[in-house]
């Protein structure tokens, strides 16, 4: 089986719960998981080797295992962006979203509310990508060294800011020394 994926999403169903056919689709081509049992989509080791060859595949893991901290913590160190596929429960633990945004800022979109007011986890988005602060609590998009962090990264990212830091002379003048265009500051 050459293309162990393509050949996958064509095989019979018994083929598709035959553990050693898709460990070896899933370990050349992480998103071959869609094509798998629903038997071994809950398969840890299945799972955990179709998130290290694809960290977005964590979206055909079954509810079970995108509860696993473990394979959760391995998808979104190779892309924050597969925070999305967790579980509720894992959008709210500290470690899995820190870690998320710290490789994808704008990761923190996907994140818990009550993290999303947490000013390390923020901090560590906006000095990722400025553009996370978009999905920051209304509380930190009104902290400055927040705001200060997202426009040093990308000063687009002032029109994220509240209204009143908006109005700060060190914020404009931080914003427009990141590349924020004066015409565009409102």
């Amino acid at each position: 089986m050459a293309n162990h994926s393509y050949n996958l999403q064509h095989v019979s169903d018994e083929l598709k719960n035959d553990k050693e056919i898709v460990l070896a689709a899933v370990s050349s081509k992480g998103y071959a998981l869609q094509h798998a049992s629903d038997n071994l989509k809950n398969d840890k080791e299945i799972v955990l080797a179709a998130v290290l060859n694809y960290a977005l595949a964590l979206l055909f893991a079954s509810d079970k295992l995108k509860n696993d901290k473990e394979i959760v913590l391995l998808a979104v160190s190779e892309n924050g962006v597969a925070l999305q596929y967790a579980s509720k429960k894992l959008k709210n633990n500290k470690e899995i979203v820190l870690l998320a945004v710290s490789v994808t800022g704008i990761a923190l979109r996907y994140a818990s509310k009550k993290l999303k007011n947490n000013k390390e986890i923020v901090l560590a988005a906006v000095s990722n990508n400025g553009l996370a602060l978009e999905h920051a609590s209304d509380e930190l998009k009104n902290d400055k060294e927040i705001v200060i962090a997202a426009i040093t990264n990308r000063g687009i990212s002032l029109d994220y800011a509240s209204n009143e830091l908006k109005n700060d002379n060190d914020i404009i003048l931080t914003a427009i020394s990141n590349g924020r265009s004066l015409q565009s500051i409102n």
